[in-house]
């Protein structure tokens, strides 16, 4: 009688610990390890960067320095960009372009950044012909456009407000962005910021989620246009 209750008791045991195994697998799968992703390094950046084809529209005189200041910036201020040319506000990469978002909304501003934006299009082999700009204006409204490519855009429409320069800002990005899908291309427009000193990156969609992968996603990086809206109230 006795061996018989040692052995139940052995059996009872085995089958608790082994439900209790059982339950500890479970909570685990219901749980997996985060992957978190790997810290690249400056360098590292710049070659996934090429492997993305980045700097094709960089010129080749200018590559060294532009894949050197690109790492320079990661390294050391995890920052997305690269050198302009000497006393100009013309970026060597010809993907990143500065921008005053004042001026791009006020009469003449709209041509000026077009003729800069015209450079890039030719090296992507794309046409970017602009012209027949129109202004209507009151005291308290504008209809402002201007025909791309055979097109007629609107750069503003519609009453002024404290929103003019984000509203034009997105106008401006949008109406590329038209012109670069009609034309077949792989890249956009992506904004970063608007104000008087602001910017905006030509990028295709892998080279965003790289981007985005390695650098800080805040204002002072490119995203896409709806998470730009969102984050400025437009």
């Amino acid at each position: 009688m006795k061996q018989l209750l040692i052995f139940t008791f052995i059996v009872t045991f085995l089958a608790c610990n082994s439900k209790q195994n059982n339950s500890t697998t479970e909570i685990k799968n219901e749980n997996p390890k985060v992957q978190l992703q790997k810290k690249l390094n400056g360098k590292e950046v710049v070659d996934g960067l090429e492997e993305l084809n980045y700097f094709i529209l960089t010129d080749s005189l200018e590559l060294d320095k532009v894949k050197a200041d690109f790492e320079k910036a990661y390294t050391d201020l995890n920052f997305f960009q690269g050198p302009m040319r000497a006393e100009t506000l013309d970026f060597m990469d010809n993907r990143y372009f500065w921008v005053d978002c004042e001026e791009l909304f006020e009469v003449g501003g709209l041509t000026e950044y077009l003729g800069q934006v015209q450079r890039t299009f030719k090296k992507l082999g794309l046409q970017l012909e602009y012209g027949n700009e129109q202004s209507l204006q009151d005291q308290t409204n504008w209809k402002h456009t201007i025909e791309i490519n055979g097109n007629e855009y609107a750069a503003f429409d519609g009453q002024f407000s404290d929103i003019d320069w984000g509203i034009a800002y997105v106008n401006f990005i949008e109406m590329l962005n038209v012109e670069l899908k009609l034309q077949g291309s792989s890249e956009q427009f992506y904004p970063i910021n608007c104000a008087n000193d602001g910017s905006f990156v030509l990028l295709t969609v892998q080279q965003l989620s790289f981007v985005n992968s390695h650098y800080p996603n805040n204002m002072e990086h490119p995203t896409t246009m709806s998470n730009w809206k969102n984050g400025v109230g437009l």
